[in-house]
């Protein structure tokens, strides 16, 4: 990648659009509109908490990343989207449960605004959800086309400068690349004959590169990860990464599995299962939809710790997810993980961990890293996929024959020397021999 001669100003607003108006999306939203209103502070994100060092340890230069890079304000996001629920933000916020009654209704003007416009939604993809928000048309080139007027529509109501696309909705049925995905032209003649091999997700993405927008895949759908789609954004000159949101189990995986191999200690189990009562685990509770969440979490374990190099640590690892619907636990998540591990001579131990987490509560900074992020990248000239944004995502994307990087400080290093090298600042690499010369 070249550097930029330049980076293009964040000037005006820049318009949010999110594919599913759930409990992820609202959070975010009315996270936002509260760190805008004084109300609370945006903890987990990077790009509002974080430091960056730059130059050497004795320069003492670390500002914050949204100092050290123009990205957008929070005071110039305005947001639209979709659901199959015609319920406003405030009432998909209230009933989703995540955040308390008297901080929404602190909230509740400027969430009420934001309404969802009809989706675009097959109940063949995702099985255990139907509402009736949902658009009418002949066929997919009809509903793609609806799309792209939505779009068009609120670029023009809401006066944006640019616009960032983030898929919040659910996970879809598990879906393999087939011919359809191979290039421009198969994706077009596949949406003119109803290809079932086009997912919605694929819909909004198509419309969001068509439409010069970057795209943001916060599930384990297939999406934006086949060749029609990054030949598309390549051509259209357009961010897209993905995919699956990292928040609870995985992410702890990706900061304990590295700490495992660094050490050179064996693990020779693992076995993770949780319990989620909000719309992602119904949803979840769909043997289809479930088979395409396993693929994207049980790949990390391998990534990291490479059996194929250490097998006498990890070859034969077993690896286990199970995900649990239960209702009564609503988005308050919660993570099991019984870790066998070996050390000095074999001898076994073991982790036990106990997550209690909150999906959303997790999920909500990440959107708003990557909508910041993805906004920063196409100004800066980046265009197909951001493997710098894995960081943010379970299964991330990667150019074709690379395999992905999921050890989590690894990600973060390569986060962080993609801002340095986008302003012109030596990269981080942690020899330091300089200091002892």
């Amino acid at each position: 990648m070249n550097k930029p001669t330049s980076i293009a100003k964040p000037a005006g607003k820049l318009g949010v659009l999110i594919p599913g108006m759930g409990a992820v999306a609202t959070t975010f939203i009315a996270g936002v509109e509260a760190v805008k209103a004084g109300l609370g502070k945006p903890y987990g994100s990077l790009t509002q908490m974080a430091t960056i060092r730059l130059g050497k340890r004795t320069d003492n230069r670390s500002p914050l990343i949204r100092e050290f890079v123009p990205l957008a304000a929070l005071d110039d996001l305005v947001f639209g989207g979709w659901d199959v629920f015609p319920d406003s933000a405030y009432e998909a916020a209230t009933h989703a449960g995540v955040l308390e009654p008297s901080l929404l209704a602190q909230l509740r003007e400027p969430l009420e605004a934001i309404r969802p416009w009809k989706a675009a939604f097959d109940r063949n993809y995702v099985r255990r959800l139907d509402g009736p928000n949902v658009k009418q048309g002949s066929g997919k080139r009809s509903l793609y086309e609806q799309i792209r007027a939505d779009i068009q529509r609120f670029r023009q109501d809401a006066r944006t400068e640019r616009l960032v696309m983030i898929w919040c909705g659910s996970t879809e049925i598990f879906l393999e690349r087939s011919a359809a995905h191979a290039s421009i032209e198969s994706f077009e003649e596949a949406l003119d004959r109803n290809d079932p091999s086009i997912a919605p997700s694929m819909l909004y993405a198509w419309a969001a590169l068509r439409e010069g927008i970057p795209f943001l895949n916060g599930a384990p759908n297939l999406t934006v990860d086949i060749p029609a789609m990054q030949e598309l954004a390549r051509e259209q000159r357009v961010p897209i990464a993905g995919k699956d949101f990292k928040t609870g189990q995985t992410l702890m995986k990706t900061i304990l599995a590295p700490g495992l191999k660094a050490r050179m200690l064996g693990v020779r189990g693992w076995f993770s299962t949780n319990i989620l009562g909000n719309r992602d685990g119904e949803v979840l509770d769909d043997p289809a939809s479930f088979k395409t969440k396993e693929e994207s979490k049980l790949g990390v374990l391998e990534h990291i710790l490479q059996p194929h190099l250490y097998p006498d640590l990890y070859e034969g690892l077993y690896h286990k997810v199970r995900i649990n619907y239960y209702p009564p636990r609503g988005d308050a998540k919660e993570g099991w993980d019984n870790i066998d591990i070996f050390g000095w001579l074999g001898y076994p131990m073991q982790i036990k961990v106990d997550f209690l987490c909150r999906d959303s509560i997790l999920a909500a900074p990440i959107v708003l890293d990557l909508v910041l992020f993805a906004d920063l990248a196409q100004r800066a000239g980046m265009r197909g996929i951001q493997e710098w944004l894995s960081f943010y995502f379970k299964s991330p994307m990667t150019a074709p024959g690379l395999y992905p990087e999921h050890d989590l400080f690894i990600q973060l290093m390569k986060l962080k020397n993609t801002l340095r090298f986008l302003q012109g600042e030596d990269l981080i690499t942690h020899l330091g021999n300089e200091y002892y010369d």
